[in-house]
């Protein structure tokens, strides 16, 4: 009894409406804010005495944890799409446990051999962001919640730098920084796993609304994509080519930052990714807003496209002159998030609810999760592994603007489509 006073104490009741939301977006931001102290600090290194088979060693270690990670993705769409809620904390627990060893064995194992613990690092990381999910999708609130989850992405993608920078300038070994970086997200970590495992699942109103959000069979999920085979390729398509953008610029951001000028400035990954982190924020989380399911839909088609146009603006200021460098930095993650984070908060989640089939987003996300980081693999060795920073610059803004034009022409196509599906039927479905 005394102890589950002192449970009461220390976890408020969740059930009004507004401390749950509340409650539910601080527990997913802080978790997965935590799990980037795993996935990025490394980055923060250039590692430029190491090479291998003449190939920069930052770009073989970049590309070994991106394949871990790509793998982990195509296996989650299989794991995640059958996750009940039971097995949720559990799994995340045994699949931190796998990374954080990985990243000691990197600081332990020498060189080339420990490039392979970073693959070893990335295999069980892709499957956290759709735990995490779990507790948000199918919720009357669910754009609000995965706004704040998308959040913790964009800032922990340049704190997580910002910090592995300090503690190289500390005099930490490259090799022993992505650990050091670690244990400092550890304890946090476990706090916000703990407020995860409050959340009520999605009320019966939530239900009506949003429908029903179940594990999915192996025969489930082929219908799902064949049903609307042509319009989710396209949506696919988006997302690999932003998975590709985002990757680069977040990756080689030490090069990229440095090819503009601002080299050696620890806190700049953090500022940048601030201003970035509230415009897209605040941007998609209104779309919690837009009462009809479909027009929510195409509400974020046109957000996405709106990201597009300013990530061309932005490669054009740059080509100008018109902006400086952490002008540059800024507008073209205003443009690749703006749409990344759509899908992730409304295009995915108001397609379930707009066309009723059973369904869940995890299935969804790790459907387009995994063809985009294998598209990013793919990029990673076409190129050959960039090995300074000027040329990466240069390597960025072309795909950048390629992957732009790309980008529209398939949102354009996916909206299209989607619109010959729904013409026919009325979408009474509102929050």
């Amino acid at each position: 009894m005394l102890k589950q006073e002192v449970l009461s104490v220390r976890f408020p009741s969740l059930d009004h409406p507004a401390w749950l939301s509340a409650w539910t977006v601080v527990a997913a931001f802080g978790a997965y804010f935590c799990i980037y102290g795993l996935r990025k600090p490394f980055t923060a290194a250039t590692y430029e005495e190491q090479a291998l088979w003449g190939v920069g060693y930052k770009a073989v270690l970049v590309t070994a944890q991106v394949v871990g990670y790509t793998l982990s993705k195509f296996l989650g769409i299989r794991v995640i799409a059958e996750m009940s809620a039971e097995q949720r904390v559990r799994t995340l627990w045994w699949l931190v446990g796998f990374a954080q060893a990985a990243l000691l064995l990197f600081a332990l194992v020498p060189t080339p051999w420990n490039s392979f613990c970073l693959f070893l690092n990335g295999l069980p990381l892709g499957m956290i962001f759709g735990l995490v999910l779990g507790w948000l999708e199918g919720r009357r609130v669910t754009e609000m919640l995965m706004a704040g989850l998308c959040a913790s992405f964009i800032l922990a993608d340049g704190v997580t730098k910002s910090v592995g920078a300090y503690l190289l300038a500390l005099g930490v070994a490259p090799f022993w920084m992505p650990f050091a970086t670690w244990l400092l997200f550890l304890l946090p970590l476990t706090a916000f796993v703990q407020m995860l495992k409050r959340i009520p699942p999605p009320t019966l109103s939530d239900i009506a609304h949003r429908k029903k959000r179940a594990p999915m069979t192996k025969a489930e999920r082929r219908a799902l994509f064949t049903k609307y085979a042509m319009g989710l390729s396209l949506l696919i398509g988006v997302y690999l080519l932003l998975t590709i953008l985002r990757s680069v610029r977040a990756d080689f951001a030490p090069e990229i930052w440095g090819a503009l000028g601002l080299a050696g400035q620890p806190t700049v990954f953090t500022h940048s990714e601030l201003f970035v982190m509230f415009g897209v924020v605040a941007v998609n989380g209104l779309a919690v807003l837009i009462r009809n399911n479909r027009r929510a839909f195409f509400a974020a088609l046109g957000v996405s496209l709106s990201g597009f146009a300013l990530g061309g603006i932005a490669l054009l200021g740059l080509h100008f002159s018109w902006l400086d460098g952490f002008a540059f930095m800024v507008r073209m993650g205003l443009g690749l998030y703006l749409p990344y984070v759509a899908l992730h908060t409304t295009v995915f989640e108001r397609l379930l609810a707009m066309m009723g089939d059973k369904g869940n987003l995890g299935f969804l996300m790790y459907l387009a999760d995994s063809f985009g980081y294998l598209g990013y693999v793919a990029v990673m060795l076409g190129r050959g592994f960039v090995p300074t920073t000027q040329s990466f610059l240069m390597f960025f803004v072309w795909v950048a603007g390629t992957g732009t034009a790309l980008a529209v022409l398939l949102l354009l196509g996916s909206g299209i489509y989607f619109t010959r599906c729904t013409k026919k039927e009325s979408d009474d479905t509102t929050i």
